[in-house]
């Protein structure tokens, strides 16, 4: 008996470490150096469509690096958050929460470009990881070597973005929601202030109107910012597409987000937890304080979370799977 035991714990410990071993490698495939024999001007090409689109839209950036976290926070960075719906399937770009996602055609023209350059060598998900990499480069932020490798993903189910991190979550909800991708505290920090772009009325409605039954506004926000977000969000908000800026920066990458979240000038629930927690709290007042450490940071934890390995191909059109 204790043999058959110590044969079903050896089993065990095996198993554990060959899953272990298989993420490893999976995060290992990934390179900086992925296309330098069979691509070589994929990134140039990549970063040159970007540029272009953000001459025409300011808010492209923003676009790109939101919807590069989407992606990654479903399956892992397989951009399964490219591809459209089927007669059959609601694929993740549909789903409530991706629904003001925006800006796919830059990844399709970039995907036109490379291959062009490179037919059938660089995946969907690179080129996105990538145009986020790119989109926080050229809005004045921090700019590093993205490893690559990664696969197109072939399933993209809507009901799966209810795995998205709410606006309204606390700070344990947003530390399970990373720690289940593998993802500390301090990504959660860092990550939390790529807060290029705009919000829209019912991401922060909770805040500002019934939030409690004694109060009628979140008391952590700063009064006359309160009443600011009141006048373009009504208690009965007619118009489609009010909202707030994300920060009083919205088309530079820089730390203000930071030093506005500890004046009581934030707009979700979720970033207002993030000082709720001690350890938390620390992180922010740290990057409020220092630009450098911010960037620093940043990029650890993108390249962390752009690592989160998922699909299986390599499309031929980013909408649709071969």
């Amino acid at each position: 008996m204790a043999a058959k035991n110590t044969n079903i714990f050896s089993l065990i410990i095996f198993s554990c470490i060959f899953l272990g071993l298989v993420h490893l490698n999976m995060v290992n495939a990934l390179s900086p150096n992925y296309y330098d024999q069979t691509c070589p001007n994929a990134e140039s090409a990549i970063t040159s469509v970007v540029k272009k689109a953000m001459s025409n839209d300011p808010t492209v950036p923003a676009a790109l690096l939101r919807m590069h976290f989407h992606d990654c926070f479903i399956r892992g960075c397989d951009g399964s958050v490219l591809l459209n719906s089927t007669g059959k399937n609601k694929a993740e770009k549909d789903g409530p929460p991706n629904i003001s996602l925006h800006a796919f055609y830059v990844i399709d023209n970039a995907k036109k470009a490379v291959e062009a350059l490179c037919p059938k060598t660089v995946s969907c998900a690179d080129i996105l990881a990538l145009a986020a990499r790119d989109a926080v480069a050229l809005s004045g932020g921090p700019t590093w070597n993205v490893p690559k490798g990664r696969k197109d993903g072939r399933v993209s189910k809507a009901t799966e973005t209810r795995q998205l991190p709410a606006p309204t979550f606390n700070i344990s909800q947003l530390q399970q929601s990373f720690a289940q991708r593998g993802l500390s505290m301090e990504d959660l920090v860092a990550l939390s202030g790529h807060k290029l772009g705009f919000a829209h009325c019912s991401s922060f409605q909770n805040r500002i109107h019934n939030f409690s039954s004694k109060q009628s506004v979140d008391p952590t926000l700063q009064s006359s910012f309160a009443a600011s977000l009141q006048s373009v969000c009504p208690a009965k908000n007619t118009v489609k597409n009010a909202g707030a800026n994300l920060d009083s920066t919205p088309t530079t990458f820089d730390n203000r987000y930071y030093k506005l979240l500890l004046q009581g000038k934030s707009i979700f629930s979720s970033d207002q937890s993030l000082l709720t927690s001690t350890s938390t709290k620390a992180l922010v007042s740290k990057f409020a304080s220092s630009q450098q450490e911010f960037q620093k940071a940043f990029v650890q934890s993108m390249i962390k979370m752009s690592s989160i390995s998922g699909g299986q191909e390599i499309r031929l059109d980013c909408r649709a799977v071969n």
